[in-house]
Protein backbone atom coordinates (compact mmCIF):
# COMPACT_ATOMS: atom_id res chain seq x y z
CA UNK A 1 0.00 0.00 0.00
CA UNK A 2 1.42 3.43 -0.92
CA UNK A 3 2.27 5.89 1.96
CA UNK A 4 -0.52 8.52 3.12
CA UNK A 5 0.90 11.14 3.03
CA UNK A 6 0.02 14.43 5.67
CA UNK A 7 1.16 18.23 5.10
CA UNK A 8 0.61 19.93 8.56
CA UNK A 9 1.38 23.94 7.50
CA UNK A 10 0.32 26.92 10.07
CA UNK A 11 2.53 30.07 10.67
CA UNK A 12 6.10 30.15 13.04
CA UNK A 13 6.05 29.03 16.39
CA UNK A 14 1.99 28.16 15.72
CA UNK A 15 2.52 24.35 17.49
CA UNK A 16 3.09 22.40 14.20
CA UNK A 17 5.68 20.30 15.85
CA UNK A 18 3.65 19.13 18.71
CA UNK A 19 0.70 18.07 17.06
CA UNK A 20 3.11 15.99 14.56
CA UNK A 21 4.54 14.78 17.66
CA UNK A 22 0.96 13.60 19.29
CA UNK A 23 0.02 12.30 16.00
CA UNK A 24 3.09 9.70 15.61
CA UNK A 25 2.34 8.81 19.22
CA UNK A 26 -1.14 7.75 18.51
CA UNK A 27 -0.32 6.24 15.07
CA UNK A 28 2.11 3.96 17.14
CA UNK A 29 5.58 3.05 16.44
CA UNK A 30 7.07 2.58 13.32
CA UNK A 31 3.66 3.77 11.51
CA UNK A 32 5.02 7.34 10.72
CA UNK A 33 8.24 8.76 9.52
CA UNK A 34 8.20 12.81 10.26
CA UNK A 35 9.94 15.39 7.47
CA UNK A 36 10.50 19.06 8.08
CA UNK A 37 10.23 21.52 5.30
CA UNK A 38 12.93 23.31 6.74
CA UNK A 39 15.52 21.00 6.31
CA UNK A 40 15.12 21.58 2.78
CA UNK A 41 16.30 25.39 3.04
CA UNK A 42 19.30 26.02 0.21
CA UNK A 43 22.32 26.15 0.92
CA UNK A 44 24.16 29.49 1.66
CA UNK A 45 27.27 28.54 2.43
CA UNK A 46 28.91 30.00 -0.54
CA UNK A 47 27.40 33.27 0.98
CA UNK A 48 29.70 34.94 3.66
CA UNK A 49 28.38 34.49 7.02
CA UNK A 50 27.56 37.81 7.85
CA UNK A 51 25.74 38.18 5.35
CA UNK A 52 23.77 34.77 5.27
CA UNK A 53 21.55 36.18 8.18
CA UNK A 54 20.34 38.95 6.62
CA UNK A 55 18.57 36.64 3.92
CA UNK A 56 14.63 35.93 3.85
CA UNK A 57 14.40 32.55 4.69
CA UNK A 58 10.79 32.99 5.48
CA UNK A 59 10.12 33.54 1.21
CA UNK A 60 9.10 29.93 -0.40
CA UNK A 61 12.34 30.70 -2.66
CA UNK A 62 14.64 29.96 0.09
CA UNK A 63 13.54 26.06 0.60
CA UNK A 64 14.28 23.78 -2.43
CA UNK A 65 11.05 22.37 -2.58
CA UNK A 66 11.53 20.94 -5.32
CA UNK A 67 13.85 18.74 -3.88
CA UNK A 68 11.43 17.39 -1.17
CA UNK A 69 8.27 16.60 -4.09
CA UNK A 70 10.94 14.35 -5.44
CA UNK A 71 11.52 12.61 -2.16
CA UNK A 72 7.72 12.31 -1.42
CA UNK A 73 7.33 10.53 -4.78
CA UNK A 74 10.17 8.11 -4.08
CA UNK A 75 8.66 7.81 -0.39
CA UNK A 76 5.55 6.89 -1.79
CA UNK A 77 6.75 4.48 -4.05
CA UNK A 78 8.35 2.69 -1.59
CA UNK A 79 12.02 3.87 -1.71
CA UNK A 80 14.17 5.59 0.73
CA UNK A 81 15.63 9.01 0.87
CA UNK A 82 18.48 10.87 1.92
CA UNK A 83 16.87 13.91 3.68
CA UNK A 84 19.50 17.05 4.40
CA UNK A 85 20.37 18.41 7.30
CA UNK A 86 20.54 22.04 7.99
CA UNK A 87 22.36 24.04 10.46
CA UNK A 88 20.21 26.67 12.07
CA UNK A 89 22.83 28.67 13.81
CA UNK A 90 25.07 28.99 10.86
CA UNK A 91 22.56 28.89 7.88
CA UNK A 92 23.65 26.18 5.79
CA UNK A 93 23.66 23.19 5.38
CA UNK A 94 25.55 20.12 6.57
CA UNK A 95 27.44 17.80 4.50
CA UNK A 96 25.77 15.00 6.55
CA UNK A 97 22.17 13.84 5.42
CA UNK A 98 19.73 11.23 7.30
CA UNK A 99 18.32 8.28 5.70
CA UNK A 100 14.04 8.08 5.88
CA UNK A 101 12.42 5.09 5.21
CA UNK A 102 8.98 4.94 3.94
CA UNK A 103 6.40 4.27 6.22
CA UNK A 104 2.67 3.83 5.90
CA UNK A 105 2.14 7.39 6.84
CA UNK A 106 4.43 10.40 6.09
CA UNK A 107 4.31 13.73 7.90
CA UNK A 108 5.33 16.76 5.97
CA UNK A 109 5.47 19.80 8.62
CA UNK A 110 6.91 22.93 7.61
CA UNK A 111 5.36 26.86 7.71
CA UNK A 112 5.50 26.79 4.06
CA UNK A 113 3.93 23.71 3.00
CA UNK A 114 0.74 24.92 1.63
CA UNK A 115 2.20 27.80 -0.21
CA UNK A 116 3.40 25.44 -2.88
CA UNK A 117 1.57 24.16 -5.38
CA UNK A 118 3.39 21.14 -6.46
CA UNK A 119 4.16 19.71 -2.88
CA UNK A 120 0.01 20.20 -1.87
CA UNK A 121 -0.54 18.39 -5.13
CA UNK A 122 1.66 15.48 -3.61
CA UNK A 123 -0.24 15.25 -0.20
CA UNK A 124 -3.47 13.15 0.56
CA UNK A 125 -4.48 15.70 3.25
CA UNK A 126 -3.79 19.08 4.14
CA UNK A 127 -3.88 20.68 7.28
CA UNK A 128 -3.23 24.17 8.96
CA UNK A 129 -2.60 24.53 12.77
CA UNK A 130 -4.21 27.94 13.49
CA UNK A 131 -2.86 30.06 16.78
CA UNK A 132 -2.74 33.93 17.17
CA UNK A 133 0.28 36.29 16.96
CA UNK A 134 1.20 36.53 20.38
CA UNK A 135 1.40 33.09 20.49
CA UNK A 136 3.26 31.91 18.18
CA UNK A 137 5.87 34.45 18.22
CA UNK A 138 6.59 33.96 22.36
CA UNK A 139 6.97 30.33 21.00
CA UNK A 140 9.46 31.70 18.17
CA UNK A 141 11.54 33.07 20.61
CA UNK A 142 11.67 30.96 23.12
CA UNK A 143 12.42 27.68 20.70
CA UNK A 144 15.36 30.47 18.93
CA UNK A 145 17.30 31.47 21.52
CA UNK A 146 17.11 28.01 22.83
CA UNK A 147 17.76 25.75 20.54
CA UNK A 148 19.06 27.43 16.94
CA UNK A 149 22.04 29.67 19.05
CA UNK A 150 19.99 33.23 18.48
CA UNK A 151 19.98 36.07 20.22
CA UNK A 152 16.33 37.54 21.29
CA UNK A 153 17.48 40.81 19.29
CA UNK A 154 17.61 39.18 16.23
CA UNK A 155 14.68 37.21 16.85
CA UNK A 156 13.20 40.04 17.06
CA UNK A 157 14.46 41.76 14.47
CA UNK A 158 13.92 39.09 11.54
CA UNK A 159 10.33 38.83 12.94
CA UNK A 160 9.44 42.33 12.26
CA UNK A 161 11.59 42.05 8.53
CA UNK A 162 10.63 39.14 7.55
CA UNK A 163 8.89 36.74 9.47
CA UNK A 164 5.44 38.73 10.21
CA UNK A 165 5.51 40.51 5.95
CA UNK A 166 6.42 36.41 5.03
CA UNK A 167 3.06 34.77 7.25
CA UNK A 168 0.97 37.97 5.77
CA UNK A 169 1.62 37.31 2.24
CA UNK A 170 2.10 33.52 1.85
CA UNK A 171 1.26 31.57 4.94
CA UNK A 172 -1.82 32.97 6.02
CA UNK A 173 -3.34 32.61 2.35
CA UNK A 174 -2.18 28.89 1.57
CA UNK A 175 -4.70 28.24 5.15
CA UNK A 176 -7.95 28.26 2.47
CA UNK A 177 -6.21 24.83 0.87
CA UNK A 178 -5.95 23.13 4.54
CA UNK A 179 -9.04 20.51 4.59
CA UNK A 180 -8.61 20.29 8.18
CA UNK A 181 -7.81 23.56 10.73
CA UNK A 182 -6.41 22.90 14.15
CA UNK A 183 -6.58 25.78 16.73
CA UNK A 184 -4.39 26.25 19.24
CA UNK A 185 -1.27 23.43 18.45
CA UNK A 186 -1.43 20.40 20.18
CA UNK A 187 -3.46 21.14 22.91
CA UNK A 188 -6.26 21.09 20.72
CA UNK A 189 -7.45 17.51 21.48
CA UNK A 190 -10.32 17.03 19.55
CA UNK A 191 -8.15 18.36 16.36
CA UNK A 192 -6.13 16.01 16.62
CA UNK A 193 -8.69 13.14 16.85
CA UNK A 194 -9.78 14.42 13.69
CA UNK A 195 -6.77 14.82 12.11
CA UNK A 196 -6.42 10.95 12.79
CA UNK A 197 -9.73 10.03 11.79
CA UNK A 198 -9.05 11.19 8.61
CA UNK A 199 -5.43 9.78 7.83
CA UNK A 200 -6.92 6.50 9.27
CA UNK A 201 -9.71 6.44 6.41
CA UNK A 202 -6.83 7.17 3.90
CA UNK A 203 -5.45 4.43 4.88
CA UNK A 204 -7.99 1.94 4.41
CA UNK A 205 -9.28 3.35 1.10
Amino acid sequence: MASVIVGIAGGSGSGKTTVVERLVDRLGTGTAAVIAHDRYYRDQRAIPAEARATLNFDHPDALETELLVSHLQSLRAGRPVDVPVYDFSRHARELRVERVEPRAVILVEGVLVLADALLRDAMDLRVFVDTDDESRYARRLKRDVADRGRTAESVQSQYVATVHPMHVQFVEPSRRYAELIVTEGGFNDKGIGDVLTRIQSLRSD
